[in-house]
């Protein structure tokens, strides 16, 4: 389908450099997603602030993107958090140099661009409960909780891709605008207690690791949850989709809570399973959860205690503060601020006004706002081992952001810890490594001829290249798993672990884990650590903005898969055409 009148006219620079660079990549999304059309966003969250996830690709792509000056956004605009809170560097003792220099460079290009810098990674806890229509937001725990908990619609967005949308006011039609694609495919049964808030994270979290590599799950997990009990509160909804959101789930109808999914009912009120039927079939038990917990308790020493990932509702803050007040009754108090509360800034003054951040402070809490748990550099001679009540952090916290061993219990058992520090005694543990599922590879080797026919961008001019080719059938995840100085992917467990991406043709299904993704893949492209082109299985909203908006030669939707038909070390050649692109095997290496 045609572009819109005035999404044609920013392709044709009619509105600026700026919006001109941001339409072609709404374009050349459109048109790989093969959507049927064009819809006007209501709303943008854009990801993609924090010095140590956006990292040098982001601040120079935001220098260059609003070098021009003429570029604003076309709707509301949100931005996500911010890597450390302004007022409280002494306190957080951020060794990295020129930190917050740098992290105020980013955020002032963004309002450079009008956006509001909220610096929040829950654009939902600011009252959208009324709104409806699509959103555009690439914060993946806010995802899941608006299509989940709200009228408001959105895919799963990079942060390229959102903030494209911000500035032209547009996004493709596909995906999950689509009420067809908006239907469960996963049935869990929850069978046990669910008492604290670290619960609903865990069985978030657990039913993500059960997800297989062979399940048909185009648009992620998106699971219908039974079982669960009659209320659910903002901070337990929120606690859910946060975790799930850890493996790619953009979205889940809970039993009783949530509207009924688009699926036929049977004659005893339970929901029949999708056309082609589940494709996974699994039950929470008590044995299951109490299982996570054994696995996540600390075994050592724990160097600082961690709370609000995502930022603290003001639920979580009355929690913390009503478990610290029992503390405080008997005359103790955290040691040493080895509390950390992260909340954003509008909590924070809603918090302070009804005397709970008084209370938290008194009691010894740092408190901090604008900014996250998962987004903050660590002191590493202070802090080795953290202890959070969060799936969301522990998942990132431990991927190669930062790389700590962190433990997870709930909320008054945190904040335990945080009052004494003989609760968990010994060394500080070692990072195991976290073997997934997810990582089986059903690759074998190929010693046919190969010539697949694929898609391109419509953006890029024809281009021939030829290379070896790097190829795996298991997602990349950019953010914390591929090395932003060497394009080494650190994911252990991975068939590619250990391997450079750097002047290969890479071969991948698709791009998983967090909307920044593409600011780690251009960071590499920047200076020559990336790759010499990108040919995906799928349609991968996290890899194409940023082949996209530089130029790198990409490709999607073959005749064939690619991850199966080419061997890592092949010679391939990928190349444009008239009709899209091609690639071909000219050498197969040897088994």
């Amino acid at each position: 389908m045609e572009p819109p009148q005035r999404l044609l006219d920013q392709l044709a620079g009619q509105e600026g450099n700026t919006r001109q660079k941001a339409a072609r990549l709404v374009i050349d999304l459109a048109d790989t997603a093969k959507a049927d059309g064009y819809l006007e966003a209501v709303h943008a969250h854009v990801s993609g602030v924090s010095v140590i996830t956006g990292g040098h690709g982001l601040r120079r792509f935001l220098q260059d993107l609003s070098a021009d000056g003429d570029g604003h956004v076309a709707i509301p605009t949100t931005l996500n958090s911010a890597g450390c809170d302004r007022e409280k560097m002494e306190e957080m003792d951020i060794e990295w140099p020129d930190f917050l220099e740098q992290q105020f460079e980013i955020v002032q290009a963004y309002e450079r661009l009008g956006i509001d810098a909220t610096l929040s990674c829950t654009p939902y806890d600011r009252g959208i409960e009324d709104e409806t229509g699509i959103a555009t937001w690439a914060e993946s725990n806010a995802v899941c909780f608006s299509n989940t908990w709200t009228s408001l619609i959105t895919n799963r967005e990079s942060g390229l891709s959102a903030l494209a949308t911000a500035l032209t006011g547009f996004a493709p039609r596909w995906g999950l605008h689509l009420p067809e694609h908006r239907v469960p495919n996963m049935h869990v049964h929850v069978d046990c207690e669910m008492s604290h808030l670290s619960d609903w994270s865990v069985l978030g979290d657990w039913m993500g690791k059960q997800v297989r590599p062979e399940w048909n799950m185009p648009y992620g997990p998106m699971p219908y949850i039974t079982g669960l009990p009659d209320f659910m509160s903002f901070a337990s909804k929120k606690a859910l989709t946060a975790a799930a959101a850890n493996y790619g789930c953009a979205m889940l109808w809970a039993e009783g809570h949530t509207g009924a999914p688009p699926l036929e009912v049977n004659d005893d009120g339970t929901v029949a399973p999708p056309s082609g039927g589940w494709q996974g079939s699994l039950t929470f038990t008590q044995a299951d959860l109490d299982q996570r917990y054994a696995d996540l308790a600390p075994q050592g020493q724990v160097d600082l205690v961690v709370i609000g990932c995502p930022q603290a509702s003001l639920e979580e803050l009355r929690i913390t503060a009503s478990a610290l007040r029992s503390h405080m009754e008997m005359g103790r108090r955290i040691p040493d601020h080895r509390l950390w509360v992260f909340t954003s800034g509008e909590n924070y003054a809603l918090a302070e006004a009804d005397g709970t951040i008084e209370l938290l402070e008194e009691g010894g809490a740092l408190l901090l706002k604008d900014t996250c748990p998962e987004v903050t550099p660590y002191n590493r001679s202070k802090y080795n081992h953290l202890l959070t009540n969060s799936l969301k952090a522990e998942h990132y916290l431990t991927s190669g952001l930062n790389r700590l061993p962190t433990s997870v219990m709930p909320i008054e058992a945190c904040v335990a810890h945080a009052i004494d520090p003989s609760l968990a005694q010994g060394p500080v543990p070692v990072l195991n490594p976290k073997a997934q599922p997810q990582h089986a590879s059903s690759k074998t080797y190929r010693s046919d001829d190969a010539l697949l026919s694929g898609s391109g961008l419509r953006s890029q001019a024809d281009f021939t290249v030829r290379g070896r080719a790097l190829v795996t059938d298991v997602p990349i995840t950019y953010l914390g798993y591929v090395n932003r100085d060497t394009g080494v992917i650190e994911e252990p467990g991975h068939p590619l672990d250990g391997v450079a991406i750097e002047d290969t043709i890479l071969v991948y299904p698709k791009g998983s884990g967090s909307t920044v993704a593409p600011y780690v893949l251009m960071g590499l492209i920047y200076t020559d650590k990336g790759p010499k082109a990108v040919v995906n299985r799928d349609i991968c909203p996290l890899t194409l903005p940023a082949c996209s908006l530089l130029g790198l030669p990409y490709g999607h939707g073959f005749d064939a898969d690619p991850c199966m038909a080419v061997n890592t070390g092949d010679t391939v050649e990928f190349r444009r055409t008239s009709s899209g692109v091609e690639l071909e095997v000219l050498e197969r290496v040897q088994p």
